[in-house]
């Protein structure tokens, strides 16, 4: 709690890097501990009435109006502090400094009682962050399975510590977010749409009780399919739950053999239902002897295989986040190397009024429709991987632009925000300059720019970037700016012989397999 702007002070303070300095001597019995800095709500309770004579009563009012940011009240507060502290002799100057860091703190005001509650909390879940970190984001994703916001934001900061977070699995799952044996968090078996927690406890209670699931004919034949239904079959086959039992494909579970009218899902019910009928149905020879049945396992189809882009599509529907992978990852050199502002700062037009904004997303949603006038216009939600973002457009516009309105759409828009020509002038809306495919802006790159160290120079490096090179043969001209660290200084270097295609073998093999930086033109 308290003014930011002051936090670098206290922490000086408190280390002895900076003096402690009381902007009254009478101050320091309430800000001693704090070391000359107001934080809590009480401290200022306690100095009102000191040095302004307020009463119990109007010294509760200013931490009302604080803690409520009552602007009237504290305007109100602010004539009798002024005045109180002009009776008991104090500069008016500092006076007014004291109470404009007061109307700063007012931002940020909090009682001493509820930091002391939530800095025992901070130093609990930072204690658990630190040393359990898998366990503890698992938790955090739990407990905010129902925002999708936030389960964005979490997802990228388990990114940015490392972990994996992996698809819903039948084997390893839980209810909700857990912790394999690997250390990697998986998505929970009731997060999924269209499964429920009775379904996915079922499956946990089963494979707990008689160990994990060999292949999909095993878990068929041995979970409850009046508990787990075919559609909870189909959604978890959809959602990715059964991709490590078996070398099935997800869009197998929903193909037919040749002259069947049933989908696999379909079949595998069937053959569950049957199987586990014979079992209860056997009986007991006079001998004690089981009689023996056997049922046959449906033949696995091969059917079409769905688009990347269908199969994530499908996922997000079911646990809410593209998860296995996303959309935009192919054109990962695209929205690194142009695009100016994720789309989540578009939330925030005020912010972005005069510049020149380059986003980068895909089509999610698509609306075409009429005017009371019957002029056509239309919106499109286009979405990146901080949020998405509704653009409508209309008249010449929208007639210019709505050859890219279709589902699926990977585009790239160059826009500003302006001031609206009519209506609430004082509004801001989303003005389009331009709109193109993201496929295509990699044929326009002209220069391809790799930050390389001269102690990584050597012949192996030479002769692979050569091989390389030949085997991506194109228009963009290889450049490198070798430097040195110790010397402090670089020079770039242009491959006369070479021109290369941006490949994603070029991409990776700069990234993934040399861990070098690269910028394109």
């Amino acid at each position: 709690p308290g003014p930011i702007e002051y936090i670098p002070d206290f922490i000086n303070r408190k280390h002895g890097r900076e003096p402690i300095i009381y902007d009254l001597p009478e101050m320091e019995e309430y800000l001693k501990d704090t070391y000359g800095i107001t934080v809590y709500q009480e401290q200022v309770m306690l100095l009102s009435r000191k040095l302004a004579n307020f009463t119990r009563g109007e010294a509760d009012s200013l931490r009302k109006a604080m803690g409520k940011k009552i602007e009237s009240m504290m305007v109100e507060l602010k004539v009798k502090f002024v005045a109180g502290c002009k009776e008991n002799n104090h500069p008016v100057d500092k006076v007014e400094k004291i109470w404009n860091d007061w109307a700063a703190f007012a931002k940020y005001a909090f009682n001493k009682s509820h930091s002391t509650c939530y800095s025992n909390v901070s130093y609990q879940t930072a204690y658990l962050k630190a040393h359990y970190p898998a366990e503890f984001m698992a938790a955090v994703l739990s407990r905010n399975l129902a925002d999708i916001k936030k389960i964005t934001i979490f997802m990228d900061e388990c990114k940015r510590m490392g972990l994996k977070v992996m698809g819903p699995d039948v084997n390893e799952s839980r209810i909700k977010f857990n912790v394999n044996a690997e250390g990697n968090i998986r998505f929970g078996l009731g997060a999924i749409k269209g499964v429920g927690a009775a379904a996915a406890q079922n499956i946990i209670n089963e494979r707990n009780e008689n160990g994990p699931f060999t292949d999909i004919f095993d878990f068929v034949e041995r979970i409850n399919l009046q508990s787990v239904n075919k559609k909870n079959l189909e959604n978890l086959a959809i959602a990715g739950a059964f991709d490590n039992l078996q070398d099935i494909a997800r869009h197998q579970y929903f193909a037919k053999n040749e002259g069947s009218e049933s989908t696999f899902i379909e079949t595998l019910v069937k053959y569950g239902n049957k199987l586990q009928a014979e079992k209860n149905a056997q009986q007991t020879s006079l001998f004690g002897e089981a009689g023996g049945f056997e049922v046959a396992k449906p033949t696995i189809p091969f059917g079409e295989e769905w688009s990347t882009l269908a199969r994530l599509n499908q996922e997000k529907e079911l646990i809410g986040i593209y998860l296995s992978a996303h959309p935009l990852d192919e054109f990962k050199l695209e929205m690194d190397n142009y695009v100016s502002h994720p789309l989540s700062l578009l939330h925030h037009p005020e912010k972005l009024k005069g510049k020149r904004l380059l986003l980068g997303g895909i089509v999610t949603n698509v609306r075409h429709a009429t005017t009371k006038r019957g002029n056509p216009f239309g919106s499109i939600d286009v979405e990146d991987y901080s949020d998405s973002f509704r653009i409508t457009l209309f008249s010449k516009d929208y007639l210019e632009f709505k050859k890219y309105f279709s589902m699926g759409y990977s585009l790239y828009i160059r826009a500003s925000f302006q001031n609206r020509p009519y209506g609430n002038t004082d509004e801001l809306e989303l003005k389009v300059e331009s709109i193109e495919m993201l496929s295509g802006l990699r044929e326009k790159i002209k220069v391809f720019t790799v930050k390389l160290p001269l102690e990584e120079i050597n012949e192996n490096f030479i002769t692979s970037v050569s091989r390389l090179a030949e085997k991506n043969k194109g228009n963009t001209q290889l450049k490198f700016i070798i430097y040195d660290r110790q010397e402090k200084v670089a020079f770039d270097m242009f491959s006369r012989k070479y021109r290369i295609e941006v490949s994603d073998e070029v991409m990776e093999y700069f990234d993934k397999t040399l861990h070098l930086d690269y910028t394109v033109e």
